[in-house]
């Protein structure tokens, strides 16, 4: 009898209908359901002065605030963006944790796997999942474009990858400015291929890490049960810690950037500059 290796894929715990419940859904289920009870006890307190649970909630909130304010520099900023961030944040970091509750690995399904019995647990970090990843990544930085828009306006945000309007500006002046359209031209399409890049590595890194420490701590678990395993798992609580402050920290930075005016410069300038030099 051993404890079955986590598989890439999440398991399928039971079925709705054709629908799959895996262990990592159950695991991001009870995070939502978790913050979604938070937050109705809290919008229902309405003490003057904050105590107790209130005063914990708008403790921890202050301090993530005040980390988005060292990136954007500006409160206002902060304040819209921060629903995003921190709620990425605490629910990448509350999944993570949930899963290293001493006895979580042990309650599952018994299944007969090349004539051994083995344990697939119930709950999964839900970060393990590559589904939920990429799916936080995409959304991440599909929002930072929808918000940069909403901000900064459709055609100067475009601008920032298609540069067309440049080149055909950059004809009737001629000479080196065309040259300089041109690269910035190749340029913005170089941005739109690091947009890509940032939904993928967003992805991968949070998975990679989260899925790589559920395998040590499911070997040494089923090597050496009792002992061994604590400095892994309090090691796990750091690196949940960290990859959710990582992951939260880039989408911040993604929004801030993109949020910030394009400063506009002329490609003759360009020309001139560098044919003086």
């Amino acid at each position: 009898m051993i404890l079955a290796l986590p598989p890439l894929v999440a398991e399928p715990i039971f079925h709705i209908g054709s629908f799959p419940i895996t262990n990592a859904y159950i695991n991001s289920s009870i995070a939502v359901v978790f913050f979604l009870i938070m937050g109705l006890l809290l919008r229902n307190r309405k003490a003057s002065v904050p105590k107790g649970l209130q005063n914990f909630a708008e403790s921890v909130m202050e301090f993530l605030l005040g980390y988005v304010d060292q990136v954007t520099k500006d409160r206002k900023k902060s304040l819209k963006f921060f629903p995003i961030v921190g709620a990425l944040f605490l629910f990448i970091l509350f999944s993570n944790w949930i899963s290293l509750i001493p006895g979580t690995g042990s309650i599952g399904r018994w299944l007969i796997h090349e004539g051994h019995l083995e344990l697939v647990p119930i709950l999964r970090p839900a970060n393990s999942d590559l589904n939920l990843t990429l799916a936080m990544a995409l959304f991440s930085v599909i929002i930072s474009h929808v918000v940069g828009i909403a901000m900064i306006g459709f055609f100067k945000y475009a601008n920032k990858f298609i540069k067309v309007w440049d080149i055909i500006k950059s004809f009737s002046k001629g000479g080196m400015s065309i040259f300089v359209a041109m690269i910035e031209f190749v340029v913005g399409i170089i941005e739109v291929i690091s947009e890509i890049a940032k939904i993928i590595s967003l992805s991968l890194r949070l998975f990679g890490n989260i899925f790589a420490g559920e395998v040590l701590l499911t070997v040494l678990a089923g090597l050496i049960a009792y002992g061994v395993p604590l400095p892994f798992m309090a090691l796990e609580i750091l690196v949940g810690l960290i990859q959710a402050t990582v992951f939260s920290m880039l989408v911040l930075v993604y929004l801030t950037i993109a949020t910030t005016p394009i400063h506009e410069h002329d490609s003759e300038a360009h020309a001139e500059a560098t044919t003086a030099h």
